[in-house]
């Protein structure tokens, strides 16, 4: 018996590679939305630290915008700087 495809409809799934699964500043999943999220969609903007941390976007820079002294990274306390 052969079989003759008519139709294909194909179907993708992706996650972002991050060391952890959830953003350390809200505590909501990394491939999910924080709660103070603007983008439309299930999804946010995710950035990484040369420190290695990853955090969703709208968390890390309303976390800087609070530091008063020096911007840090809020795992590590060590000077934040965004990796290239």
């Amino acid at each position: 018996m052969k079989v003759k495809i008519k139709c294909w409809n194909g179907m993708a799934t992706w996650l972002w590679v991050a060391n952890d699964k959830n953003c350390g500043i809200c505590r909501m999943a990394l491939n999910g939305c924080g709660p103070d999220c603007k983008m439309p969609g299930d999804n946010c903007l995710l950035v990484w630290g040369q420190c290695s941390h990853c955090f969703h976007m709208h968390c890390i820079l309303k976390w800087l915008n609070t530091q008063q002294v020096q911007q840090h990274c809020p795992m590590r306390r060590q000077e934040w700087k965004f990796k290239e």
